[in-house]
């Protein structure tokens, strides 16, 4: 195995295929994973692995070849079955210029999840269920998972990126019950670290608010539907973010005429208050060095003070689009071909407290949290259903509501927002795409909206 692992052995598989070939890339991962279930105080499922694999992309007459294999023994084979591949196909694919990067990188951890028992792991689990196990608490799920995965990046323009990622993430929902009514609650946890992120956490007290906020809820009303002035909490915030502007960014959704952004390079499409970053090199969940193209991660403002700047893209969509270059977020799994993706997303804090925010709000509501939703990117619109909400009189937070959704034009929704919060967080996620899923971060502080198109439940 060390020898399939050896730059040099790959550096010639690559040179190889590169004779007959205009570029080519090889990418070689080994993990090791570990995920836990707990439902209702018993564990339901554990499941710890070890894989491994490599893929070859092969580019000729502008088109790709792609191959994986797990048996690295053959990694030779698989380079060739990618060219035979590309030499069988005719394209217009080119891709954007970069110098080539040489690098090893390593997540700092301070308690590898390698050294953690299963054990360990369970009581912690077992920890958070006792602490979400309230009164009218009637069923929980607790799902655990970790990675630590090693890499090699090899590409026929020079680059040579060695990587070692680890990641650990929680999540719990708790549903609670009275007469007929059910509710449900949600919270996540996690980082690009070792097991330090549970260790350090207040998991009593995570546990314990996901528990009550679904109690609360059962005693809360019925929303008003209408148009109101509204504040969304960060996690709403960063969902609204991600889902709306964040895909509609994606330089693949834009070629494919499927982005409500197509053509707005340069333009206005929110308010002065609303800038929107995509940064992988910052310290949340989506997290990573170097990208599935060994492109080295950055912050991309996207959006600057109501600007669309730049777009997220791949070394091909930049080309196609006539980007300076690409952004850094062409990402996949060892296995998957590298398509355009978010990391970790957010609207830019401003200089708001909250009661700042809130204190001339006559009539309004208050919406906390995320229970998914859809948007069409094409057509620019978008539908969430908030976790719970408030009454806002007079600026005063008053009476709770259950079962709100939020609704509107992506471009009215990020023209009327009117005030940014100084606050800001950022949470725990994966996004799937074209059949992949990645982890994502998505975030920012609470924000004010003029005009909001609120509905509740029926």
């Amino acid at each position: 195995m060390d020898d399939i692992f050896d730059i040099d052995y790959l550096f010639k598989i690559v040179h190889n295929l590169e004779k007959k070939a205009e570029y080519v890339d090889l990418r070689v991962g080994q993990s090791n994973n570990s995920s836990i279930i707990m439902k209702d105080d018993k564990i339901q499922e554990i499941i710890s692995g070890f894989s491994h694999g490599g893929t070859i992309r092969v580019l000729n007459n502008g088109a790709w070849g792609f191959a994986h294999t797990t048996d690295l023994l053959k990694l030779p084979e698989t380079g060739e079955y990618a060219l035979k591949l590309s030499q069988s196909l005719e394209s217009d694919i080119e891709l954007d210029i970069v110098e080539p990067i040489v690098d090893t990188v390593k997540t700092d951890t301070k308690i590898p999840i390698t050294d953690v028992s299963t054990e360990d792991k369970k009581t912690i689990l077992k920890d958070v269920n006792n602490a979400a196990s309230l009164d009218k608490i009637v069923s929980t799920t607790l799902s655990y998972m970790d990675n630590n995965i090693s890499k090699i990046f090899i590409n026929s323009e020079g680059s040579c990126i060695s990587s070692d990622e680890s990641r650990v993430a929680l999540s719990v929902n708790a549903v609670a019950s009275e007469g007929d009514s059910i509710q449900f609650s949600h919270d996540s946890l996690g980082g690009v670290k070792g097991f330090e992120i549970l260790k350090n956490a207040d998991l009593e007290k995570f546990g314990r608010n996901i528990a009550e906020k679904a109690v609360r809820l059962l005693s809360a009303n019925k929303a008003p539907s209408g148009i109101f002035q509204i504040v969304t909490d960060s996690n709403l915030t960063g969902v609204f973010i991600h889902e709306a502007l964040g895909h509609a960014s994606e330089a693949d959704l834009i070629l494919q005429n499927d982005s409500v952004l197509k053509g707005k390079l340069g333009s206005k499409i929110g308010s002065d208050l609303v800038t929107i970053i995509d940064d992988a090199s910052m310290d949340a969940f989506g997290h990573y060095d170097y990208d599935s193209e060994g492109i080295k991660s950055k912050k991309n403002v996207l959006v600057e003070n109501g600007y669309l700047k730049s777009l997220l893209s791949s070394r091909e969509t930049a080309s196609k689009l006539g980007l300076e270059t690409s952004s850094g977020n062409a990402r996949s799994g060892i296995s998957e071909q590298p398509i355009v993706r978010m990391s970790n997303t957010y609207l830019k804090p401003g200089n708001l407290a909250f009661d700042e925010l809130i204190e001339d709000v006559k009539d309004g509501i208050y919406l906390k949290g995320s229970r998914g939703g859809q948007v069409d990117t094409g057509k620019g619109i978008f539908q969430f259903n908030a976790v719970e909400s408030f009454k806002i009189e007079n600026g005063e937070i008053t009476i709770p509501f259950k079962d709100v959704s939020l609704s509107g034009n992506i471009l009215e929704t990020l023209n009327n927002v009117i005030a940014v919060g100084s606050d800001f967080k950022m949470g725990v996620g994966f996004c799937g795409k074209a059949g992949q899923t990645v982890p994502v971060g998505d975030g920012g502080p609470h924000i004010k909206i003029v005009d909001a198109i609120v509905g509740g439940a029926m």
